[in-house]
């Protein structure tokens, strides 16, 4: 590693959240104006995907894109960045946003970062990357070449797309119901036991015939208008993004199709994704594995998409404010997640996989060590709202944010800061939900916190 990388990272790693409470800052007496940029971060052949938890990558099936666009004219620019990555953890997070803000003049604190979590993807975390570097672990997470390369790859579009900002007149909503798509993991057989093991492919027939369980059925779409005149549209929907995956094809999956087909309906204005909170949300009800379900979901979340798109209402803009409240979320002190623990397997467990864990545990547990919190943004119309959460949040945790402004419009995008991984409601401790096994690094405790955090972050 050359010295101006090493300082890079270094100060990546250093960087701190905002703190002490809500960052604050409203539109002035200046236009709003929006800039959408776009730009291909697809990783090499052989990179790893899901930080080394399946198959690398053999083949591109299609493109891995970053859509972002730059709203100004409401205090600093405010930058909505979606990209087509499994997941972007600690110091890549920092660093990521560091760089963005920097070429369009604002601060990493409005530089509101998410990825949608399709698994045939790549996972970034630059310090646990290091630490296998450092011990010489067999396992790897990510290339961070590559990872420098394609940051500043999005910076200069988003830099470049500032000459071409448009002034923004109205702010437009609309929201469809998404037909068989979303399902939870958690269920209730006939018999009145719980389970966690509906998977995002999911062959057993009794499985999939349970009840949907807990979700958000609606799939909702905020959209910049110039007059008459679209200029880009964001939609989420929470589930987890994935078909089929592990077999190194590296894809957006059904969600990308479905984004693409939807670009094509509108060639001026750009079609934007984010994954809502997902963390215990997946397709398994509907989809055993099978490829041929692939572009079945697709056409079912772009029906949903046009639908929201039909059912747009337009509304002037009068106040646009942004804020951002920090977050505290306490690093995991059960058996084997001690400093100890995870360093001895990231040195010792013979599996690649199990040293990239350890890797990922570690990288998390000394951000909180270092009392770095997590950042939790909202771009406030007044009215409609755009909220960002971290990581796998279970699907509460959005209709909790809804819930907040019960006569308002939000749209939740999840998959932010993505370095506690699982962050579950208490109820999924209690029941001994599987899924918190490994892949969840933050303590019993966390849905106060969370849901203190969502309450002061969307209170008008």
């Amino acid at each position: 590693m050359n010295p101006t990388r090493r300082e890079t990272l270094a100060a990546a790693l250093a960087l701190t959240t905002t703190g002490g409470g809500p960052l604050l800052s409203r539109a002035a007496e200046s236009k709003l104006t929006l800039a959408t940029f776009d730009t291909e971060v697809t990783v090499p052949l052989g990179h790893p995907c899901m930080g080394g938890g399946i198959a690398p990558a053999k083949e591109v099936i299609d493109p891995l894109l970053a859509h972002g666009f730059v709203l100004s004219g409401a205090g600093k620019p405010v930058v909505f960045l979606a990209l087509d990555w499994c997941e972007i953890r600690n110091g890549a997070y920092d660093l990521f946003r560091e760089t963005v803000a920097k070429a369009v003049g604002t601060e990493p604190v409005r530089v509101m970062l998410c990825a949608l979590h399709q698994h045939d993807a790549p996972i970034f975390d630059l310090e646990g990357q290091q630490l296998l570097e450092k011990h010489k672990a067999k396992g790897a997470i990510c290339d961070l070449a590559f990872f420098e390369k394609a940051i500043a790859r999005v910076a200069d579009a988003a830099k470049a797309s500032l000459k071409n900002a448009k002034p923004v007149t109205h702010i437009g909503t609309g929201e469809a119901k998404v037909e068989k798509v979303a399902s939870n993991r958690r269920y209730i057989d006939e018999g009145g036991k719980v389970h966690y093991n509906r998977m995002s492919a999911t062959r057993d027939a009794k499985i999939r015939a349970a009840e949907d369980g807990t979700i958000d059925p609606l799939l909702k779409t905020l959209s910049f208008w110039n007059g008459d005149t679209p200029l880009c549209a964001l939609s989420a929907y929470a589930t987890h993004p994935m078909s089929f995956y592990g077999r190194g094809g590296v894809t957006a999956d059904f969600v990308g199709m479905a984004r693409k087909r939807r670009q094509a309906d509108t060639p001026g204005a750009m079609q934007m994704y984010a994954s809502g909170c997902s963390g215990n949300v997946t397709a398994g009800k509907y989809n055993d594995g099978d490829p041929a379900n692939r572009p079945v979901l697709a056409d079912r979340i772009y029906t949903g998409m046009a639908a929201a798109w039909k059912a747009t209402k337009k509304t002037p803009v009068k106040d646009v404010s942004f804020r951002s409240v920090p977050l505290a979320l306490e690093a995991r002190t059960s058996e084997g997640f001690s400093e100890e623990a995870l360093l001895k397997r990231l040195k010792d467990d013979p599996k690649p996989f199990g040293q990239c864990l350890a890797a990922l545990g570690l990288s998390w547990k000394r951000r909180c060590d270092a009392g770095k919190p997590i950042d939790l943004p909202v771009l406030d119309f007044g009215g409609p709202c755009v909220a960002l959460l971290p990581a796998e949040s279970y699907v509460e945790f959005q209709l909790t944010a809804q819930q907040a402004r019960p006569d308002g419009f939000v749209l939740v995008a999840g998959y932010g800061e993505c370095g506690p991984g699982y962050i579950p409601i208490e109820r999924a401790w209690k029941e001994n939900d599987g899924n918190l096994s490994d892949w969840c690094w933050v303590n019993p405790g966390s849905e106060k916190r969370m849901t203190d955090a969502i309450g002061k972050a969307l209170k008008r």
